[in-house]
């Protein structure tokens, strides 16, 4: 079973952590495996990628003519690739040695079709101590409570997560209406592939929590301000979800119950208990972070031109 991970980049400002994400691929345990980058349309950012890695004959090195999104990217990815599963890492993840080992594992065990592991936060500098961990996929990383070991999942992370690519292409690859273009980011990119897939084949993602990625999080992502940017459009990107793929939202209103039902009491009766400020600050930023994606998610119904708008990023 050859696998074929995917990195993909597009500036010289993410080029530190994408060689580092691209050593951790080249470091896998498994075998057979091959390395293709997808550049996105970046000249010195795909020469470079040449001049460090082009001398592993597993690694196969591409150049979009121009820059087209990281859908596209991955998609292309998926196209170029010739292993039977492929995986995707992005440019600022990590993967430990038995990453792709894990997955193929799962494969093997489960006869999945797609399978989705953990995302651990790797934060450059201390984690903020308001943040809580139920709000870890703002930055891209598994949340409190998001699935068991082995669990039938809708979608994982876009940092690890992989497809057997047959299946994968056949189901149209990443929509090109979602992920990040340029400065433009309509978030939640997995789930019209996990989506897709369940609607043709009538299987899941499959969850693997042994099979570990850790993503860089760099001081940005830990400024309250930010996450707030981020929980609008997070709201946002699921009001186009809503409207791309009618009735898929039922993961966001199972988890918005367990927000107000378990978490925040736990949350409070812990700070009683403890009278703990911290843990008085992380309800706070819960509060904050849900009403800001209800802002966003209503923002996104006084926009009539969101489908149109979409096609154009």
């Amino acid at each position: 079973m050859q696998v074929s991970v995917i990195v993909c980049t597009y500036t010289m400002d993410r080029y530190e952590v994408f060689t580092e994400a691209v050593t951790s691929a080249l470091s896998q345990t498994y075998k057979p495996i091959e390395i293709v980058l997808v550049i996105d349309g970046n000249l010195e950012v795909y020469q470079h990628a040449v001049d460090d890695f082009g001398h592993h004959e597993n690694v196969v090195v591409h150049n979009n003519e121009e820059n087209r999104g990281i859908s596209y990217s991955r998609t292309k990815g998926a196209e170029l690739a010739s292993g039977e599963i492929v995986a995707f890492i992005d440019d600022d993840g990590v993967a430990e040695e038995d990453w792709i080992e894990n997955h193929v594992q799962t494969y093997k065990q489960t006869n999945a079709v797609a399978v989705a592991g953990y995302v651990a936060p790797n934060w450059v500098s201390k984690k903020p101590d308001f943040f809580p961990e139920e709000f870890y996929w703002l930055v891209g990383c598994t949340e409190l409570g998001f699935a068991e070991d082995g669990e039938e999942i809708r979608n994982g992370y876009g940092s690890n997560v992989s497809y057997k690519r047959d299946v994968f292409l056949d189901v149209g690859g990443y929509d090109v209406n979602t992920g990040r273009k340029g400065d433009r980011h309509i978030q939640a990119h997995e789930a019209p592939v996990g989506i897709r897939i369940h609607d043709k084949y009538g299987r899941s993602v499959v969850y693997a929590e042994d099979a570990v990625v850790h993503h860089t999080l760099f001081d940005y992502r830990g400024e309250f301000r930010w996450l707030v940017f981020r929980s609008f459009w997070q709201g946002f990107s699921k009001r186009v979800m809503e409207m791309l793929y009618p009735g898929a939202q039922e993961n966001e209103s199972e988890y918005l119950y367990r927000i107000f039902a378990e978490y925040i009491p736990d949350r409070a009766q812990n700070a009683i208990v403890n009278q703990s400020i911290e843990e008085l600050k992380q309800i706070a930023a819960i509060l904050v972070f849900t009403i800001s994606v209800g802002f966003g998610y209503g923002y996104g119904l006084l926009r009539q031109d969101i489908l149109r708008e979409t096609d154009e990023i």
